[in-house]
């Protein structure tokens, strides 16, 4: 039997753990950084990141002392929008998960035999993105721990990581046009980043085939930011009410909570974890 032959059989398992920059993938990482030292991370990079996702990585290279992989580094966003002729990606149509996420981890991984790592909680009722090729094994050590969203805060304060600083207005890690934002998030992205709303407008507006898409259903981003103050008035509403109810709550608990409550569609889990 030839040497590289034998290299193939007698080649170990992989074990990866997929970081969005969202605080149940990086409490994962924390868990799991010293029971498998060999542990690979990854992060899909899709070029349209807010820049407080990626101070949250490099918090968590340097606190773990660990290496991630970024996935995507010659094939962004825009080169894909321009493949599907300026369709912009929607619950519907969703490319960009397909495009940017999962092939990226399946090229990754290849043909070896490997062990992913899911940050789904005992209190969560859904699976994750699941890998069709058979090669890769997913596992939820969360699950298996019973552990909860109580959980996972107590996890990132006792490491030293925290949250990321994007949790004040945003519940949800990705891209910072994602049209799984909640209108509120739209409003604040303008305040926050004005730069980066300006050119979620321009991708809006900018389109090959002339045809109109838009993030939000059924409205632009400019109808949508020209009505901001009653989006605010309406989500403060909500937080005041929601402290009344849950008054034990962290702030990031009560906006999470009224996001949800204002959209809870589920979003791409490949993404937001």
């Amino acid at each position: 039997m030839q040497f590289h032959q034998k290299q193939q059989m007698i080649k170990k398992t992989r074990h990866i753990l997929g970081l969005s920059g969202g605080k149940d993938s990086t409490a994962l990482a924390v868990l799991m950084h010293k029971i498998i030292p060999e542990m690979e991370y990854f992060f899909c990079d899709t070029g349209k990141e807010l820049p407080e996702t990626y101070e949250y990585l490099d918090r968590i290279k340097a606190r773990l002392g660990i290496k991630i992989a970024y996935l995507n580094a010659d094939r962004d966003f825009d080169h894909w929008l321009e493949v599907y002729g300026g369709v912009l990606p929607s619950p519907q149509v969703r490319w960009c998960t397909r495009k940017l996420k999962i092939e990226p981890l399946e090229k990754f991984v290849g043909n070896d035999q490997t062990i992913s790592y899911i940050g789904i909680r005992s209190d969560e009722n859904r699976d994750g993105y699941i890998s069709s090729k058979q090669n890769i094994k997913p596992v939820y050590p969360f699950k298996e721990r019973n552990l909860v969203k109580a959980d996972i805060f107590r996890i990132l304060e006792e490491s030293g990581i925290g949250i990321p600083d994007y949790y004040s207005w945003r519940s949800r890690s990705g891209c910072f046009f994602c049209f799984f934002q909640r209108k509120y998030e739209w409003v604040r992205l303008s305040e926050e980043h004005p730069d980066q709303f300006s050119k979620a407008v321009a991708y809006e507006r900018d389109h090959l085939d002339g045809r109109a898409y838009t993030w939000v259903q059924g409205e632009t981003l400019l109808e949508l930011i020209a009505r901001k103050d009653q989006i605010i008035n309406d989500h403060q509403k909500a937080i005041a009410k929601e402290k009344k109810l849950l008054p034990q709550n962290s702030l990031v608990e009560i906006l999470e909570s009224v996001l949800d409550d204002e959209d809870d569609e589920i979003p791409c889990l490949a993404c937001h974890l």
